[in-house]
């Protein structure tokens, strides 16, 4: 039997026989010959049988098989997996990829129920219901491909610049920040244990344990009932933390280079399909990334007619658009940092400028949509006990926190980004549940 070969490989085969698997995507059953699109994972191939309807009186064996052939071929549904050996043939005519099987044998090895259960019409809540057969398009499989060069190119520039990667856990004693947004259960006996919003205490562990530079891609958790287009309450989180720093715009800078690197890597590896799939060309992001006070970005968004209606001096969705819109049409670009952000509306452990009283902190938006919140961190420890204090919250139960600063800890930073807001952005999609595998929000634990 002739080894598997992969549909985007055979292009560059010579013509003889080959063994291709896939799940049938269309059948085109005519009277004198037959169709099949076969797709695997890296694409599409027609095969093709001429079909034989009755026999003679006096067949033969192969005649037999030959109709036995077209039979299974007519009965064949839509997602049903198999293997067939056949002819490759080079023909430019053909518009799928310029390549064609005729077929010698087809062994099915997992047929499919003949009504399947979504159309390419169907509603984001139905396919999400049958996401498995959902991801079968060659469009939500290419989501999934970029988002490994993204990772995998993340991953690479930490690696080469010598930062360690963590993995931290996600059952907590005792709540990060408050016990706003977490989900809580319980814990052998009469203990309580937290699913953790993010790595943000034990990444700063990291800088306290000397590790200096450090990151981590792993799922985070948020008890959050939204029901935006933006909103999980499980999430892949990107993050970072380096020690050393001056100010935020250590962090920033770091970033930056990040995601252009990142984005280079998707462009060159998938630009043309996503151009084809998608419509959209890959924009690589020039360096650096524009930075707007949010004072400032406040001033820009009222002077396009837009008045934020939020009390407390941040942005809200429609502000982060038009600021957007604005840095587009000045500055070229889809990415702004928001920096200078009042104490109110940051976390205790955020650093103040002592000359502005403002967070060394910022916000970056990418196409509209903030996907990240980056800052120097406070490694003073009674100022960091102030500062929790200041915000009410309960000092004695931030102590595994605080004891990290006990026994010194540098200057440090980092940042958190959101993994599929970063996707739907690349991609022009509208919603995170289209490029998340399988998305949970407040209504979803299923499939």
């Amino acid at each position: 039997m002739s080894e598997r070969v992969l549909v985007n490989q055979l292009k560059q085969l010579p013509a003889g026989t080959v063994s291709v698997s896939g799940w049938v995507e269309t059948v085109r059953d005519q009277k004198k010959v037959q169709f099949v699109i076969l797709r695997d994972e890296t694409g599409a191939v027609q095969l093709v049988n001429p079909a034989t309807r009755e026999l003679s009186e006096d067949a033969d064996d192969a005649a037999r098989t030959a109709l036995a052939l077209t039979e299974t071929i007519s009965a064949l549904s839509t997602g049903t997996f198999l293997t067939v050996t056949g002819e490759l043939k080079h023909d430019e005519r053909v518009k799928l990829g310029g390549v064609e099987i005729k077929i010698h044998t087809l062994e099915i090895a997992a047929a499919s129920d003949p009504e399947t259960p979504i159309a390419a019409d169907s509603g984001l809540d139905k396919r999400m219901d049958w996401r498995f057969i959902d991801l079968r398009q060659a469009r939500n499989n290419l989501i999934f491909r970029v988002q490994t060069t993204l990772e995998h190119a993340m991953r690479s520039y930490w690696v080469e610049r010598d930062y360690i990667e963590i993995h931290s856990p996600k059952l907590m004693s005792s709540p990060a920040e408050s016990r706003a947004e977490l989900f809580q259960l319980e814990y052998f006996g009469d203990q309580t244990a937290y699913l953790a919003q993010s790595p943000q205490h034990f990444k700063q562990m990291a800088q306290a344990a000397g590790f200096g530079k450090v990151f981590e891609i792993a799922d985070a958790f948020r008890a959050d009932p939204s029901f935006t287009s933006r909103h999980a309450t499980e999430f892949t989180s990107i993050d970072a933390e380096i020690s050393w720093i001056e100010s935020h715009e250590d962090v920033a800078r770091m970033q930056e280079e990040l995601l252009q690197t990142a984005i280079a890597a998707v462009k060159e590896k998938h630009g043309t399909e996503i151009e084809e799939l998608f419509g959209l060309e890959v924009t690589v992001p020039t360096l650096p990334f524009p930075r707007i006070p949010l004072a400032e970005a406040r001033s820009i968004v009222a002077s396009r007619g837009y008045e934020i209606p939020r009390a407390d001096g941040d942005l809200d969705p429609e502000g982060e658009r038009q600021l957007s819109a604005y840095v587009k049409e000045t500055y070229d670009h889809d990415f702004v940092f928001v920096t200078d952000y009042h104490p109110e509306i940051r976390p205790f452990y955020h650093m103040r400028d002592p000359e502005t009283g403002m967070t060394k902190s910022y916000d970056l938006l990418y196409r509209g949509t903030e996907i990240t919140t980056g800052a120097q961190r406070e490694h003073r420890v009674e100022v960091l006990e102030a500062q929790a204090t200041e915000k009410g919250l309960d000092v004695a139960g931030l102590e595994h926190y605080l004891d990290f600063f006990r026994y010194g800890v540098p200057p440090h930073g980092g940042f958190g980004m959101g993994l599929a807001r970063l996707l739907m952005l690349l991609l022009g999609e509208s919603s995170i549940r289209e490029v998340t595998f399988l998305f949970r929000g407040p209504t979803r634990l299923a499939p």
